[in-house]
């Protein structure tokens, strides 16, 4: 049954039937080889990502301490964008994920915008991660003459060929990428915490509380700074959904997603503002810059012999995961589209490792360009990328909530029924983090610089999507009448 209710139906005086289950024909056809473990640490992944290891370094420098204020307020955000996510998935596991959803609540026009505003998300933030791959791998001698742009294409090459092969080997590569960045953020947090607590000297200063209080407190530049960065923020954030699309590929996700997306918020407790406090205790916050990832200042600093270069290839790391779940997560998406007749027929193709490899090499398609960016203006592609990606996460978390309020709203009229496992306070956590999104928009604005530009570029992007609908609204309708 479609998502609008019939013409009897909605002349009956009784209450309203209980709508048939949804069916995507994006669902079928892929294997079931996520574990547990992979889901797991799938989660923690797309909570721990380059938004965290490289971008960091420069919003400590642009807003200083506060900077792990702006961390906790997003996490808090991101957590109810993946709960929310988590109910519709137990609700229906999907492949397709938010635009699945989007297409049962919203119709096909819902499902076309979310899942090109989640391409844009992924296709810009590919050239991020590349760019930082290609940042952290200046960092050693041996790689200080190549060209960014060179060690970019090296990067996409080397993860796009690991992720055409399988799911299974998707997920075993998350689950050894995600081990080691949990596994890093552990170790300096113990490195940081012993510093601080024996008070040794980190680079002829002594870490502490009195690194806040001789740099003008936490608030070193005002509370404006910290604003302004929460929307680079957001993009530290931007893979937590990715369990979401991974549960179309797992046994039993009902036993699995609750697990996995209830932990993510003491995760972002621990890793992402408390590795910020740590490292605004440890160093100045003048001592950071976003040439560097944090981390490697800090380690750098210390002088233990090749601690600096151990970390470096830890946050190397990261970059590459978060590239690989990018390929992976657009795949899946621009398959459900592509079968629902809004994506280009090719990114609906699977190999016969069941993996729909078309969509994945759109995806690296656009990465190529960001090759390209790195060429022309390499001190500025990840700045540049970065403000895309965010528009991108913006409508992707916004969709994903328009789709819960939907759902919480059939809910309610006795249509469907909701999963044990709830997104809380509903109604109102949809529209409060709907309103959040917003004002992460008006900030973008507010910042002026490239963040503005990026904000100038909603109508051409708004013009590409209603354009493109046009194009393919007959296949979508064909399609939709045959189904």
């Amino acid at each position: 049954m479609s998502d609008r209710t019939s013409a009897a139906e909605a002349l009956s005086p009784g209450p309203p039937a209980t709508d048939t289950p949804h069916v995507d024909a994006g669902d079928a056809g892929y294997s079931k080889d996520l574990k547990s473990r992979h889901i797991n640490m799938i989660a923690i992944g797309g909570a721990v990502g380059t938004g965290l290891f490289l971008g960091a370094g420069g919003r400590l420098a642009d807003a200083g301490p506060s900077l792990a204020i702006a961390y906790a307020v997003c996490g808090v955000f991101a957590f109810f964008v993946v709960r929310a996510l988590g109910e519709l998935v137990l609700y229906r596991p999907s492949s397709g994920a938010f635009v699945s959803y989007a297409r049962e609540f919203m119709g096909e026009k819902g499902a076309y915008t979310a899942g090109w505003l989640y391409f844009l998300n992924w296709s810009t933030t590919a050239v991020a991660d590349i760019t930082a791959a290609a940042t952290y791998a200046h960092f050693w001698a041996m790689f200080s003459d190549i060209p960014q742009w060179i060690l970019a294409l090296i990067a996409l090459a080397v993860v796009l060929v690991a992720n055409l092969i399988s799911v299974k080997y998707f997920g075993e590569m998350e689950f050894w990428f995600a081990i080691v960045k949990v596994a890093a953020l552990v170790a300096f947090m113990l490195v940081g915490i012993f510093l601080i607590v024996t008070q040794q000297d980190v680079g002829g200063h002594t870490p502490g509380f009195a690194t806040l209080s001789e740099n003008d407190g936490v608030f070193p530049l005002g509370m404006l700074p910290m604003l302004l960065v929460i929307q680079g923020v957001v993009f530290a954030y931007a893979s937590v959904e990715l369990c979401g699309v991974a549960a179309g590929e797992t046994k039993n996700p009902e036993k699995i997603m609750p697990k996995a997306i209830n932990s993510i918020m003491w995760r972002v407790g621990i890793f992402y503002v408390g590795s910020v406090t740590l490292l605004a205790l440890l160093l100045p916050y003048t001592a950071y810059s976003d040439s560097e990832s944090p981390f490697v200042t800090v380690m750098d600093r210390i002088g233990i012999p090749a601690a600096a270069g151990v970390m470096n290839l830890v946050v190397l790391t990261a970059a590459l995961s978060s590239l690989n779940s990018g390929l992976y997560s657009t795949g899946r998406i621009l398959r459900s589209m592509a079968l629902a007749g809004s994506a280009p027929k090719f990114t609906g193709r699977m190999n016969k490792g069941q993996v729909p490899y078309g969509g994945i090499l759109l995806t690296a398609a656009f990465g190529v360009l960001g090759v390209g960016l790195n060429f022309v203006m390499p001190g500025q592609a990840f700045e540049i990328v970065l403000n895309l990606a965010s528009i991108g996460i913006l409508g992707t978390w916004g969709m994903i909530m328009l789709c819960s309020l939907l759902f919480w709203q059939r809910a309610k009229e006795g249509r469907l029924s909701r999963p044990a496992y709830r997104l809380p306070w509903a109604p109102y956590t949809q529209i409060v983090t709907l309103v959040f999104l917003a004002v992460v928009l008006v900030l973008m604005w507010w910042g002026g610089g490239i963040g503005r530009t990026t904000v100038m570029f909603l109508p051409l992007i708004a013009a590409a999507l209603v354009g493109g609908w046009f194009v393919v609204r007959g296949r979508v309708n064909a399609l939709a009448a045959e189904r």
